[in-house]
């Protein structure tokens, strides 16, 4: 007869081929061939007298079975995980594996000082992130962390908010030599303001002002535009060809370095909130907890503190 959890090898077997997205390629990080891979997945198929896996000859996909499946084996192997530190008195050394899925602007100017600093301080924790503007599925594609930018849907995913990225409108010095500055924000329809187009509905995002205690939008033209990365519209206005609305974060560097000019300060640009989030009912591992009350709380006081000083905080 055969012992209780003898197929915990297939169950570890399913769950890298589902985050990997192929048997082949569960089977290079398994160090094993795609027929022992598959068979692994049949025999737990079988056991459980269930289909987890939709297999065609593209590509892989989780059943509503496998999808749950999926959930609770993974929220099962993390309680094993903090069981072991636990028992080898191991809470010190925190170790552990944490995918994370983050948009570009947090990626590339946000994350990489707090990262470096967090594997400082817990050196066996291994950090796999994905930089993309896609909003992932963090269950079927096998991510224990996202971060996402502005009010979180009802979507049933649990979020803890990181900051309030302040937004800011800033311009090349060449461009104000020739152009001029706007004083204000009705000033603006006079001069070329880079627009980025939002991916998901292809409609030109708004920038936002606070005037006066009353919160504004407005529409920017030019005769350039971006789509899908943000970011184009900073280096678009780095190299003078107009005024761009980014998060103070992405430009901190270039105000210090005199690349960019801060413009109607007085205009007060708002905050939108980043959050990092993850799926709910799920046994976040202890490297997935220290990792979210790491960034909370190292964002926590940069995000108080003016746009010049916070270049020397990080």
């Amino acid at each position: 007869m055969s012992r209780r959890f003898d197929y915990l090898a297939d169950v570890e077997v399913f769950i890298t081929v589902v985050e990997k997205g192929s048997l082949s390629a569960g089977a290079v990080v398994l160090a094993t061939t795609p027929s022992v891979v598959s068979r692994a997945i049949s025999r737990l198929e079988t056991r459980l007298g269930v289909q987890l896996l939709r297999r065609t000859t593209r590509r892989l996909s989780l059943t509503e079975a496998g999808l749950l499946y999926l959930e609770q084996s993974r929220a099962a192997f993390s309680l094993i995980d903090d069981a072991e530190r636990a028992i080898l008195g191991q809470e010190g050394a925190l170790t552990g594996r944490v995918r994370l899925s983050v948009p570009t602007t947090y990626g590339h100017f946000r994350l990489p000082a707090l990262l470096c600093r967090f594997n400082r301080q817990y050196p066996q924790v291994r950090i796999e992130m994905s930089i993309s503007n896609r909003n992932v599925d963090l269950v079927a594609e096998g991510y224990d962390l996202a971060i996402r930018l502005g009010q979180l849907p009802d979507s049933g995913l649990i979020g803890r908010k990181l900051e309030d990225a302040s937004l800011c409108v800033v311009a090349a010095p060449d461009y104000l030599r020739h152009a001029g500055s706007p004083r204000s924000v009705d000033e603006l329809s006079a001069h070329a303001c880079l627009p980025f187009v939002m991916p998901s509905s292809g409609r030109i995002a708004p920038w936002l002002f606070c005037e006066q205690g009353i919160d504004r939008e407005w529409v920017p033209e030019a005769n350039i535009q971006v789509s899908d990365d943000v970011l184009g519209t900073v280096s678009l206005a780095e190299h003078g060809a107009g005024i761009c609305q980014t998060y103070d974060f992405i430009v901190r560097e270039r105000i210090q370095s005199g690349r960019l000019v801060p413009l109607l300060e007085r205009s007060g640009g708002r905050s939108r909130p980043f959050s990092v989030i993850f799926a709910p009912h799920r046994q976040l591992s202890a490297a997935s907890r220290a990792l979210i009350d790491f960034l909370i709380r190292e964002v926590a006081d940069q995000a108080q503190a003016p746009l010049i000083e916070r270049q020397a905080v990080e």
